[in-house]
C-alpha cells in the first residue's frame, strides 16, 4: 500500500480506502463484513469511510465493531452527515441541530471518541452555509472530528465553504465525489477549484458501480447475485451504465488492462489514482478476495500512451457535464 496527503493537509491516507456503502448492515452478512475489513487491514488499507445514513445507521455500527480491537491511531476513520437518519423533520440536513446530534450518534456507533474526517454528505440548500460551518467548527473544537470535508459539492460551494472554514480556523481538506473513467464531471470545475484551495478528492465508485470490472457483458443478462440484480446493493445506481454501447467499450478495455498486467477492476482504480488531486479511491466489497484484487492497483503508474488509448475507447460514453454535480433542492 502507498499513502498520500489528503489535500494540502498533513493527514496521510491510504491510496485505496475501504467504504461500506450498500454492503455492511444490508447486503453483506456480518461475518462477511468483518472478513472484508480484516482483508483490508491485512492489505495495508488504513482509511475507512462510512456514513450515518448507510443502511439506516447500521453500517456505522458494523464498521465500529469490526475495528474495535484495532489501534485507533493506526486508522483514519471517516463518516458523513446529511441524509435522513430518522423519521423527524430535523433528522436530516446540515442544520446545527442535526450536525450536533448526528456526530454523537456516529461516535457511539463507531465506538470511538473522534473521527478523523467529518463530511457534509451533500450541500443543504435549506440551511445557511454559515450555520453549517459554525456547527462543524464546534465539532472540531470539541475534539469530536479532526478535519472537515464535503461530498458532491460544486466548485462554487467549495469556495464558499473554504472561505468560511479559513475565517473559523478549521481545516476543510476534502471532497468526496463520484469519479471514474466513465464519470468525469469533476474535471472541468471541481478539480481546478480544489487544487487552488488545497482540497483533495476521496473518490467513490471508481469502477462505475462495478461496470468497469467487465463482469457485465453486452447482450447478456447481469450475472446472478451481482449488484445489478440486487435492489439492496444499488441496482438502481448501476442501471444507467448497463447499455450495450457502454458494456461493449468496457470489453474493449480488456487488452489494455492485459497490456498493463492488470485486471479491468485494477485498471479502473489505477486510472483515478493517476489524477494528482485524487488522494484516495474508495472500494467496497462483499467478499475478501475482492479487496485483495483491488488493492493491487495501489502504486500503479499508467503511461501516457495507455491513458490515451483508454480515452480513445471510452470517449463517446464519458459523462463530463459539470452540472451533474448537484445536491437535492430539498432535504430528502
Amino acid at each position: 500500500m502507498e499513502f498520500r496527503h489528503l489535500g494540502r493537509s498533513g493527514l496521510m491516507v491510504s491510496e485505496i480506502s475501504y467504504g461500506n456503502w450498500l454492503t455492511h448492515g444490508s447486503q453483506v452478512e456480518e461475518e462477511s463484513a468483518f472478513a472484508c475489513v480484516r482483508a483490508a487491514l491485512d492489505a495495508g488499507i488504513t482509511t475507512f469511510d462510512t456514513a450515518d445514513a448507510y443502511a439506516s445507521t447500521r453500517a456505522e455500527d458494523v464498521l465500529g465493531r469490526a475495528l474495535q480491537n484495532e489501534r485507533r491511531a493506526g486508522v483514519e476513520l471517516f463518516t458523513k452527515v446529511f441524509f435522513p437518519t430518522g423519521p423527524g423533520h430535523n433528522d436530516r440536513g446540515l442544520s446545527r441541530k442535526h450536525i450536533m446530534e448526528s456526530i454523537d450518534g456516529s461516535l457511539r456507533r463507531l465506538r470511538t471518541d473522534y473521527v478523523d474526517l467529518y463530511q457534509a454528505h451533500r450541500y443543504d440548500h435549506s440551511t445557511p452555509i454559515e450555520e453549517t460551518m459554525e456547527a462543524f467548527a464546534d465539532v472540531v473544537r470539541s475534539g469530536k472530528a479532526l478535519y472537515i470535508g464535503v461530498s458532491e459539492w460544486t466548485a462554487t460551494q467549495l469556495r464558499q465553504a473554504h472561505q468560511l472554514a479559513r475565517e473559523l480556523r478549521i481545516p476543510l481538506i476534502s471532497n468526496q465525489p463520484q469519479y471514474s473513467m466513465l464519470w468525469r464531471v469533476i474535471e472541468a470545475e471541481v478539480i481546478p477549484a480544489s487544487e487552488e484551495l488545497g482540497v483533495g478528492q476521496i473518490v467513490w465508485s471508481p469502477m462505475a458501480q462495478g461496470v468497469l470490472s467487465g463482469k457485465y457483458r453486452p447482450g447478456h443478462p447481469p450475472p446472478t447475485g451481482s449488484r445489478a440484480t440486487d435492489e439492496k446493493s444499488g441496482a438502481n445506481f448501476i442501471a444507467t451504465w448497463l447499455t450495450d454501447d457502454v458494456l461493449t467499450r468496457v470489453q474493449q478495455l480488456k487488452p489494455l488492462a492485459e497490456q498493463a498486467g492488470l485486471s479491468l477492476a485494477q485498471l479502473a482504480i489505477a486510472w483515478v489514482l493517476q489524477n494528482p488531486n485524487v488522494s484516495s479511491a474508495i472500494v467496497g466489497a462483499s467478499r475478501p478476495e475482492q479487496v485483495n484484487d483491488n488493492v493491487k492497483a495501489a502504486g500503479v503508474r499508467l503511461d501516457a500512451d495507455l491513458l490515451k488509448a483508454i480515452d480513445d475507447v471510452v470517449e463517446s460514453v464519458v459523462e463530463r457535464d459539470p452540472a451533474r454535480t448537484e445536491s437535492p433542492a430539498r432535504r430528502p
